[in-house]
């Protein structure tokens, strides 16, 4: 057997950059470089190899451990899980950071690789700078905390050990019912340490990413079930876009005249325009979708998880049987399920053949319901500001903060209307990242795409701050391709570092922000339940009484931004935001446009529900209400 002398570190980057995968016959690199932020961890280890041969690898220099793992996960995302962006890491808190966006790949399934430090294997040194000491287990470091959200977690305390924790690292992150976060801890003395590693050990490893074809008898009990149902529904998730599955499920819809809805995830895998599509389902879905949905005998879900969100908590469609198809025989059970497992596109397809003769009873129910929310669309997107007293249609009503703020920062833009004028002037491909607040459910109800792959939400683990990173990320991945970030001022003040990231590298992403001052969906939820508006608008300490609740505060984003090298705008109207826009797509480098966003003026629920956890006991009308409510729809919804 041949050998090559090196270190863990340098056999660490060579293997990483000899992976490849094939998908439908077309080979692509997998691992396209390297997101650090050097601390004493990494730098002398995996530094020491990059600097010294890294290859094809690019290194990026993130700003924020989490904000690198979030640009490396949009990567990831927008490459549709076939190429991936690895993350090397410090000990301690460097690792630690990590730990919210390892939640982020794994809940939505997109592959991440992290190459935290770790502590000396040896123990020589300990406490060594940064590490976390249990008396009660000297083997446990800050990086078990990657135990809970990863889908593979290994330590490599021997040079010899790399072998198997990388060759099971590729496993799982290219296998499309396994992929998500996964961690390799790498002690900072084993870094450095040198063995004997075989030569075929990096030779050019091509990964199969395979459609896996349901089996028969899956397929055929789904048929009788779709067969003897009146008015099925289909349901459009991750998996579709992932298995590029569209046209597939397209084809099927129209052969047996079936309406769809999309999840967040799906959202963008079929044209926003096609008869067939009522758009956004769900807790922020439309009332399209949602209405046609709960009439509906049979859900035909492809390629979802089923999350809260889509079935509303599980009231949608809570009288419905459900056929679940997913790579995923964990995801294809859920709601008790007629099952079946496999590949969005093959399972499409498959059932397309075997309901030979089969036509749903709808007449005009589909067309109607388009339509109407083609009204409504009309409605939100034109909403304007018309002086004090102004009451939104929209949104949870609260005059006095929405003329508040309008006096305060000058702004008189309704957060439909100013979306809408976003969808109007930005070019029909261009990509567009969410992930938390009250702009992915706008999104998903007001979004109207052509493009595949142009919407890119994260509303797995609705993780604040995802956005500007991810829009870095995905603008990596598409260069010839307009990227917006769709941010609240909540999201941007979370966490926005790596907008640094993406003036270093010479590379424009546009980072809208909607400053509505606080957390606007949060206080939605608060005050309609009955609770007061607490600690999530941003208000001064009051010195009178001692709260919260004093004068709205006025946030210049804009010039914040500038400090960086972006091009900036502040925009207080709709023609103001409409000339930024314009303007903007002239601009070669990083654009940020502040977009000062009255407070409550988002889209409502359209006759969903979501159930979370209010108070029993409380001195609120309102309140008691709500948690009657509540009481009242445990009686209705599936309980598994």
């Amino acid at each position: 057997m041949k050998t090559m002398r090196m270190t863990t570190g340098q056999a660490l980057v060579k293997f990483l950059d000899r992976q490849y995968v094939s998908f439908d016959g077309v080979e692509s690199k997998f691992v396209a470089g390297v997101f650090t932020v050097f601390g004493h961890g990494c730098v002398v280890g995996i530094g020491q190899a990059l600097d010294e041969n890294p290859g094809k690898l690019k290194v990026f220099m993130g700003k924020n451990e989490q904000g690198m793992a979030h640009a490396a996960t949009g990567f990831a995302k927008q490459n549709n899980r076939r190429g991936i962006i690895a993350c090397a890491s410090s000990i301690g808190p460097g690792a630690a950071n990590m730990v919210a966006a390892a939640g982020v790949a794994s809940v939505n399934n997109i592959p991440l690789l992290l190459l935290p430090g770790d502590a000396f294997a040896s123990r020589q040194p300990d406490p060594v700078l940064q590490q976390l000491e249990h008396a009660d287990d000297p083997t446990r470091t800050t990086n078990d905390a990657f135990k809970a959200v990863c889908r593979y977690w290994d330590r490599v305390s021997r040079p010899e050990m790399l072998m198997t924790a990388l060759i099971n690292a590729m496993r799982v992150l290219t296998d499309p019912a396994l992929a998500g976060a996964v961690c390799v801890a790498m002690p900072q003395d084993v870094q450095g340490e040198a063995w004997d590693f075989p030569v075929d050990f990096f030779a050019r490893r091509v990964h199969r990413i395979t459609r896996p074809v349901p089996v028969d008898e899956e397929i055929a009990d789904a048929a009788r079930a779709i067969k003897a149902a009146k008015k099925p529904f289909v349901v459009v998730g991750g998996g579709v876009r992932y298995s590029e599955a569209g046209k597939a499920v397209v084809a099927f819809c129209e052969k047996y005249n079936l309406p769809v809805g999309e999840t967040q995830a799906g959202k963008g895998s079929i044209s926003s325009s096609h008869p067939l599509n009522l758009g956004g389902l769900g807790g922020t879905g439309n009332a399209a979708a949602n209405r046609v949905a709960a009439k509906s005998d049979l859900i035909i879900g492809a390629g979802t998880r089923f999350t809260d969100f889509t079935t509303a908590s599980k009231s949608l469609f809570s009288n419905a049987r459900v056929v679940a198809l997913n790579v995923s025989a964990f995801h294809a059970e859920k709601l008790d399920a007629i099952r079946v497992v496999g590949d969005a596109k093959a399972g499409i397809e498959k059932l397309t053949a075997a309901l030979a003769g089969y036509k749903s009873r709808y007449n005009k129910e589909i067309a109607t319901a388009k339509a109407g929310w083609a009204r409504e669309l009309k409605r939100l997107s034109s909403i304007l500001y018309s002086g004090r007293g102004f009451v939104p249609e929209v949104g949870e009503r609260d005059p006095r903060s929405v003329d508040e703020f309008a006096e305060i920062t000058g702004g008189r833009i309704a957060q439909t209307a100013g979306l809408a004028m976003v969808r109007k002037i930005i070019p029909g491909d261009a990509i567009v990242v969410g992930a938390s607040g009250s702009l992915p459910g706008d999104m998903q109800r007001m979004w109207e795409t052509e493009v595949r792959d142009s919407y890119h939400m994260e509303y797995g683990y609705s993780c604040m701050g995802y956005e500007i990173a991810a829009a870095l990320g995905a603008k990596l991945a598409r260069p010839d391709r307009e990227v917006y970030a769709m941010v609240g001022d909540g999201s941007y003040l979370m966490l926005h570092s790596e907008m640094v990231t993406a003036v270093q590298e010479g590379v424009k992403i546009n980072v809208l922000v909607f400053d509505n001052s606080g957390f606007g969906c949060i206080n939605n939820l608060q005050m309609g339940q009955g609770i007061g508006s607490l600690a999530t608008e941003f208000r001064g300490r009051n010195r009178r009484t001692g709260k919260l609740d004093g004068p709205l505060m006025l946030i210049d984003y804009a010039k914040n931004a500038e400090s960086y090298g972006f091009k900036t705008y502040t925009a207080l109207t709709l023609p103001e935001l409409e000339a930024a826009l314009g303007d903007s797509l002239k601009q070669t480098r990083p654009v940020l446009i502040d977009i000062k966003t009255l407070p409550k003026t988002m889209t409502h629920g359209y006759d969903s529900w979501w159930h979370v956890g209010n108070a029993a006991v409380t001195r609120s009308e309102k309140g008691r209400k709500a948690y009657a409510e509540k009481i009242g729809m445990l009686k209705k919804i599936r309980r598994y």
